[in-house]
């Protein structure tokens, strides 16, 4: 009797696996934005392009292992993680540390050579801060509380500030809007977040002032010279985003094919067309339809997010797939806007497309947890997460 009640309360306490689960919509739409990747860079860098797709196997096989972490798992080594990513951050700014450790790369400390492979810690902090911020949130006095959504804004700006100074502006852009997705899926106080946004933008501002390189806000001046009609940016700071219009307009509806893009893109030499610039060549490419397709891939992908979070009555992995879901969305808008002239550049990448090893490795790893979170079916004595009464809470 003793051991058949504790097989049955075990039971209660496991979580089951879905066959049939938001998580392929994520597989299958991160498989067709790499091979649209390699396709892409196969324009121009046939030799980065067979690189880039025995990166995306390689994040294929890595998605499938974590994805079959627990998320108890995850939400206990969540704190190391986003402590270890920070460690590295400061790592990486120590002036002491040699050329070959760090390698700088147009002027930017973010990379630590491996020997094989170049790594970017960066990329692994965007995991390890929204594991971090959902294993803070799943308390209610955290997330109903104003001083809990004020520590909760103090996690976000270490890293913020310490890739700021390597300096990455596009990977700092990022963390707001995965927390302010995460807190209004927990059911935070519209008011505090409004005042927490006041302080985010008192912050904001400084950090333009004080933290930004000067070539940062000389892009951001391009921008705002651009809606202006005021060209004198273009052969400077603002040549690479002048070149990025030209070539999207030349795609025009249906694009020119994958000869003659070749040709415009090393006539015009668009810097970094692998990399950031990537959009612009699937553009010329394909022209509007390639951009609309490419778009409705991310939808696909953001709805299988949608679908995992909402499948969850735990709130840490119903928040981390919030999260996540909301930085690959965020990356891959900042990208798009940025290249069609609605954004600064950053050098920002856009998510399983752009060439990049740590980039395109951690957006696979971010594809396999949402696909682990979706497969899994909350313990039978799982309770709702979150409230969103107030019940007399002040």
């Amino acid at each position: 009797m003793i051991a058949g009640s504790r097989a049955t309360s075990r039971k209660l306490h496991l979580s089951g696996v879905r066959k049939l689960h938001g998580g392929w919509i994520v597989l299958i739409a991160a498989v067709l934005l790499t091979l649209l990747g390699v396709e892409t860079i196969d324009t121009t860098r046939p030799d980065v392009a067979t690189r880039q797709f025995l990166l995306g196997c390689i994040g294929l096989v890595a998605a499938f292992g974590v994805a079959f972490i627990p998320s108890r798992r995850l939400r206990q080594a969540s704190w190391w993680l986003f402590v270890g990513g920070l460690l590295l951050l400061v790592f990486l700014l120590i002036p002491i540390v040699p050329d070959s450790i760090v390698r700088p790369r147009y002027g930017a400390r973010r990379w630590i050579n491996l020997g094989v492979t170049d790594f970017q810690p960066s990329e692994l902090l965007k995991i390890a801060f929204v594991l971090a911020m959902a294993a803070h949130l799943r308390f209610q006095k955290h997330y109903r509380s104003f001083w809990g959504l004020i520590v909760a804004l103090c996690v976000a700006l270490p890293p913020m500030l310490l890739i700021l100074l390597e300096p990455d502006l596009g990977t700092a852009m990022l963390f707001l809007p995965a927390m302010i997705a995460m807190l209004i899926t927990a059911g935070g106080r519209y008011r505090h977040m409004f005042i927490i946004g006041l302080l985010a933008s008192v912050c904001a501002y400084f950090m333009y002032q004080y933290k930004l390189e000067p070539y940062q806000q000389d892009r951001i001046k391009a921008l705002i010279a651009q809606f202006q009609d005021n060209t004198q940016f273009e052969q400077t700071i603002g040549y690479q985003g002048a070149q990025a219009k030209t070539l999207i307009g030349a795609g025009q509806l249906t694009g020119v094919g994958k000869e003659v893009a070749g040709q415009l893109l090393q006539a015009n030499h668009l810097p970094e067309e692998q990399n950031d610039m990537i959009f612009v060549v699937i553009c010329l490419r394909w022209g509007l339809f390639g951009a609309i397709g490419t778009w409705l891939l991310y939808c696909m992908l953001g709805i299988g997010g949608i679908v995992a979070a909402v499948g969850c009555k735990d709130p840490f992995p119903r928040l981390v797939a919030v999260g996540l879901t909301a930085m690959l969305l965020s990356q891959m808008v900042i990208n798009t806007a940025m290249t069609i002239g609605f954004a600064p550049i950053t050098g920002l990448t856009l998510p399983f497309v752009s060439a990049g090893g740590s980039s395109l490795v951690t957006t696979w790893l971010m594809a396999g947890i949402l696909f682990g979170i979706a497969m899994r079916r909350d313990p039978l004595m799982t309770r709702e997460g979150f409230q969103f009464a107030d019940k007399g809470r002040k």
